[in-house]
């Protein structure tokens, strides 16, 4: 880790102007501002920057009703402009008569969008959410709240939610906030203020973050995924270890994982900032790890030399503790812990922690056959975290596989297949790894896999059609399954070929768990 004194100085991304804007109570008056995307991130920076005295521009592609209604609020509001439809999306409007002092883009926006190429061309500058959220974040009157953020290929959601029960555990004012649902500008605006933010800050977010300086960050893990937006894996990488810059007190990183590590190795960091390691194995010194079944604590301790502070059981984490869930709890406890969190506040955390749907969710365990909903499993790296923690798998799997390769997930997990039911109106790169790498493994598709339930409503997903196919998909693992196996559907893939979310697909699975339906239909062995 490099040190550094923490200054945000004018550069590529930044004017004059911009670099004075680091409070709410700066001078935000008449600053012309582009805002792209008018989604749930979108809306709130677009009602900030309104409420800031900003000159605002909204910006969207999408005609919808949903669209219509917030658009409507944002010019009573006070909005400049709200554009809708593809054509206003493919150039950048001027604000005003002139060009913008500044786009500040909703996450989904890859730098390629033609709107935000032209303004990088034009040497506009451009922020996300977050880092809008971070420069108004310091308002008179209310507390400034310190910032844990945590990034990573799969476990974000989980970990976040870890660490805001740890705060609150221990009596701070917390919340849990950024890609985890909350907009972060609506957090920022909360009239009593936080002492702490547990901000979810995934790849896209962390591309358009320019100057956040965190208390403590973590890299959860790293694998190929959203290639796609990023445009190559080492891009993404980039955006992935950002979230270390300007870290004042600990870098939290995966001991088994070498590439975090380089990571916090190759991070600016601020003078006296720490490396800290979590392991799922025996602990170091300066790292939080396993002894027995035992979290502990050798990084925040005076005596961690010779001996470990106890933080909680690996039993309190729930009925089915995967290596993963482990992690993520040790990783949680790293940032708590450089924000003063005391050792039995991380037990009561975990205690009270209520682990959201479809991340290793059990649905039912009936007939020696347990049921397992991991729908949030949207890529392979995450399917193979759930596919490790069982030993005898009728594995539901596929969907929209976002350029990403099966090779090594299905050759690593191979031997613990009894059989494969595919969803996704394009099974054919799963189909193909498994019929390479596990050649005697039987595997399912759905009689119409090749019309899929979007095609008939213009490539968006019919949710009738896709719980009809759940249905099918529940009763032909079910027939599959055997004493003793795992039904897990980890799909290592994303969703929205054939459902709305993961979360649809979740609620499909389990209610189609729940219901035992899909009878009559006949599989199509591959």
């Amino acid at each position: 880790m490099s040190g550094s004194d923490g200054g945000t100085s004018p550069n590529t991304w930044e004017t004059p102007r911009l670099a004075g804007l680091t409070s709410w109570d700066a001078d935000w008056a008449g600053l012309r501002v582009v805002v792209a995307g008018l989604g749930a991130s979108g809306f709130s920076a677009a009602d900030t920057l309104i409420e800031l005295g900003a000159v605002v521009v909204v910006v969207d592609a999408g005609e919808t009703p949903g669209n219509a209604a917030k658009a409507d609020t944002l010019r009573i509001v006070g909005a400049r402009e709200v554009l809708l439809g593809a054509g206003h999306a493919s150039s950048l409007p001027l604000v005003d008569g002139a060009q913008p002092d500044l786009v500040v883009t909703s996450p989904g926006w890859p730098p390629t969008q033609p709107l935000l190429a032209e303004a990088a061309a034009a040497g506009i500058p451009i922020w996300g959410d977050v880092e809008l959220a971070w420069r108004v974040r310091i308002r008179e009157g209310r507390p400034t709240a310190d910032w844990l953020t945590i990034t990573g290929t799969n476990g974000k959601t989980t970990t976040v939610g870890l660490t805001e029960s740890m705060l609150i555990a221990a009596g701070r004012r917390a919340v849990a906030a950024g890609n985890v649902g909350t907009p972060i500008l609506d957090v920022i605006r909360d009239p009593q203020g936080y002492d702490v933010l547990a901000v979810e800050l995934s790849s896209f977010q962390l591309h358009w973050a320019h100057s956040i300086e965190p208390l403590a960050s973590v890299c959860l893990n790293i694998a190929e995924d959203h290639v796609d937006w990023h445009g190559s894996y080492e891009a993404y990488l980039a955006a992935k270890a950002s979230v270390y810059e300007r870290t004042r007190i600990a870098c939290i990183y995966n001991v088994e994982q070498r590439e975090t590590e380089t990571m916090v190795e190759n991070a600016e960091v601020q003078e006296g900032c720490r490396a800290v390691g979590f392991t799922t194995g025996m602990p170091s010194i300066s790292m939080m790890g396993v002894v027995e079944d035992l979290l502990v604590d050798r990084a925040f301790i005076e005596q961690r030399k010779d001996s470990a502070a106890e933080l909680a059981s690996i039993g309190e984490l729930g009925e089915v503790v995967p290596r993963h869930l482990v992690a993520n709890a040790l990783a949680a406890a790293g940032l708590v812990r450089a924000a003063g969190v005391p050792a039995a506040a991380v037990r009561d955390g975990i205690r009270a922690y209520q682990p959201g749907d479809h991340r290793i969710q059990v649905v039912a365990n009936e007939g020696g056959v347990l049921w397992i909903n991991d729908s949030k499993a949207t890529n392979p790296h995450a399917a193979s975290a759930s596919l490790a923690s069982f030993s005898s798998v009728v594995w539901i799997a596929g969907g929209l596989s976002k350029g990403v390769s099966y090779e090594d997930l299905v050759r690593d997990h191979a031997g613990r297949l009894r059989a494969v039911v595919l969803l996704g109106e394009d099974p054919a790169p799963l189909q193909g790894a498994l019929a390479r790498h596990a050649p005697d493994v039987p595997v399912f598709l759905p009689p119409s896999h090749h019309t899929g339930p979007g095609r008939d409503t213009g490539g968006s997903p019919d949710p009738v059609a896709g719980d009809a196919l759940m249905q099918w998909v529940v009763a032909e693992a079910a027939r599959l399954a055997q004493d003793g196996d795992t039904v897990l559907m980890a799909p290592a893939a994303a969703s929205m070929d054939q459902f709305t979310s993961y979360a649809h697909r979740g609620a499909a699975f389990m209610a189609a768990v729940q219901a035992r339906g899909g009878e009559g239909i006949t599989a199509k062995e591959s």
